[in-house]
């Protein structure tokens, strides 16, 4: 019985282990962030990170169009993102409704009713958003080592539909564009690589 009780505790403490990075250094996160961003880009880009309290923090200002968010440490795997500056209120208004516990559904609801009303602003013309990840196996937050990363790329074009854009709902060949939630504030461009 003490043998089952251990391994369950053991389990429980491990799962909760590999949810949790630690935090890297700025320079490791800026690293980490920009292999979101294209080429070209990466030198003017504006990079957030986080803090050793694992909070959003400012990591370097830049000049140019696109603002790059690090991998949280909070959650499991890696993850970072690259996205158009006009996309701002957007990705922050997201991060808020997440820390206020809000489910995916919730925030898609929410943000829809503020676009709906002009409380939240989204992009007049198209805006990009690129996103790097890899599995939690494939990541080292101590040296900034990546294995077997995977970026996709995504276009917002508020309230674009199938008929607008000629693009399919779902793809139709492997790195084939899509459109996904046609019609709405958060409708957008998938390109998903092989």
């Amino acid at each position: 019985m003490k043998t089952v009780v251990l391994l369950v505790a053991l389990s429980c403490s491990a799962g909760h282990v590999l949810a949790q990075n630690p935090v890297p250094t700025p320079p490791i996160q800026i690293k980490l962030a920009l292999l979101a961003a294209p080429e070209g880009k990466m030198d003017d880009a504006t990079v957030y990170g986080y803090s050793d309290q694992k909070e959003l923090i400012l990591l370097r200002k830049g000049t140019g169009e696109l603002i790059c968010v690090s991998d949280d440490p909070s959650q499991p795997g890696f993850s970072v993102a690259c996205y158009h500056r006009d996309l701002q209120n957007f990705m922050q208004r997201g991060r808020e409704l997440r820390k206020q516990g809000k489910k995916t559904e919730e925030i898609f609801a929410l943000r829809e009713k503020e676009v709906k009303s002009g409380k939240l602003i989204m992009p007049k013309a198209p805006a990009s958003l690129f996103v790097y990840s890899a599995d939690q196996k494939d990541y080292n937050s101590t040296t900034g080592e990546i294995r077997n990363g995977y970026l996709r790329s995504v276009i917002y074009i508020p309230y674009a539909t199938e008929e607008t854009t000629g693009l399919p709902l779902k793809p139709q060949a492997p790195g084939m564009p899509w459109i996904m939630h046609p019609g709405t504030h958060g409708a957008h461009i998938m390109i998903n690589p092989k």
